[in-house]
């Protein structure tokens, strides 16, 4: 073959293989996008419910915690204004940050203890969880609900919540502190004295997978005391609204009676410490007497989506709205949004359809899901997001 019969043949085979290579580059799919958060009405029930004991939404003034470490952070908040509650883990690091809520008939200081002289045997607690993008590993505790029985420390009942033993799941971790009427334990965190009452179910949600990192999730918890000398008490644990763990006929407190629940902290020890520097994230702290579920937003919500990750540029993007976290009843669905990470749920920015057919906003008192999905320039779709990020309409 003449050589310049060859030059052409070979030059026809790299651009034939060139365009194959950018065909596949501009085939692949970018990264399934998630909802960061939805923008809250600057004032949330809890602030005045009578049923909430302690509301912290980490904005101006510090709330007076009897015990408190780690700093807050202005750039990383939900709904992204105000500030939340930092951990930042150095490599190898433990102990980061805490903080830690006396209430009721709490014997230890009395002049921090919210609610004082009252006597809770059923508490609820939610908040808010963001893990830098990207994160690694599963710190030990997030996160726990007690009777402190003196001022000694002494535990009657701990309910944990813990890191599981499957990648990036948590789970509740209840124990007694008594015998019959008698607490046994003679200090804080005396674990030979106590009765472990088992760790399963883990959640199936993997909270602190490096796939579910780079969001805002809602975690909600709730403790409920068993009748004295009954096999009656409840654990319950929920991730961004569904019950991911629940342990019945728990045998918390024996005949005790003397306390209730009285302390709840937030945690982020890790006990073989953290594998490289990261951070995440607490907000919207709450502690209440009854379920207290997810943020409450104007009935034409704005929304925060994750940013693009994926080959090229950021292309269009679509949400979708149900009334379900399963999506059975889709209740919006946006137009091709501009590449940008915010939108507002209403009639400007798609249709709403399903069982809200022809209206203009959300229905006021429910609570509505979103997912997401994302195209790079070349048009090529992203996954759905699952069904997350629940809000509940004001």
């Amino acid at each position: 073959m003449p050589a310049k019969a060859f030059s052409t043949v070979i030059l026809f085979l790299v651009l034939i293989l060139s365009g194959s290579i950018l065909g596949a580059i501009a085939a692949e799919k970018p990264e399934s996008p998630r909802i960061d958060c939805v923008i809250p009405l600057p004032e949330q029930p809890q602030a005045k419910d009578p049923a909430t004991i302690w509301y912290d939404d980490f904005d101006g003034i510090e709330k007076p915690y009897a015990e408190s470490k780690g700093p807050l952070d202005s750039e990383v908040a939900f709904g992204m204004r105000g500030k939340s509650m930092l951990c930042l883990y150095e490599k190898g690091k433990v102990d980061v940050a805490g903080r830690k809520v006396f209430f009721g008939d709490s014997p230890v200081y009395l002049d921090r203890t919210a609610r004082r002289g009252e006597k809770f045997s059923e508490v609820y607690w939610r908040i808010y969880v963001k893990h830098q993008y990207g994160w690694i590993g599963s710190p030990g505790k997030m996160s726990r609900a007690m009777i402190l029985a003196n001022d000694k420390w002494a535990q009657a009942m701990i309910v944990h919540v813990w890191s599981g033993d499957n990648p990036g799941s948590i789970t509740l971790d209840p124990v007694r502190g008594v015998q019959g009427n008698r607490v046994v334990t003679r200090k804080y965190n005396d674990f030979e004295h106590m009765t472990w009452l088992g760790n399963k179910p883990e959640s199936k949600f993997p909270i602190h997978s490096t796939k579910e990192s780079g969001y805002w999730v809602m975690v909600e918890c709730r403790v409920k005391l068993n009748t004295p000398g009954k096999n009656d008490g409840l654990a319950q644990l929920w991730i961004d609204g569904r019950l991911e763990c629940e342990r019945r006929n728990l045998n918390l407190r024996g005949t005790y009676t003397e306390h209730g629940i009285n302390a709840i902290f937030l945690e982020a020890y890790w006990n073989e410490g953290s594998p490289v520097t990261q951070s995440l994230w607490y907000d919207n702290f709450v502690i209440s007497t009854k379920p207290i579920g997810p943020v409450v937003c104007p009935s034409t919500p704005t929304i925060i989506k994750t940013p693009y990750r994926g080959s090229g540029k950021a292309g269009e993007w679509e949400v979708e709205v149900a009334s379900d976290y399963e999506g059975k009843d889709v209740v919006y669905r946006s137009r091709r949004l501009p590449p940008n990470n915010r939108t507002t749920i209403d009639a400007d920015h798609g249709r709403f359809c399903g069982s809200l057919d022809g209206k203009r906003s959300l229905t006021p008192g429910k609570i509505y899901y979103l997912r997401v999905r994302q195209s790079n320039s070349d048009g090529v779709f992203s996954d759905w997001s699952r069904w997350h990020q629940g809000f509940k309409v004001k």
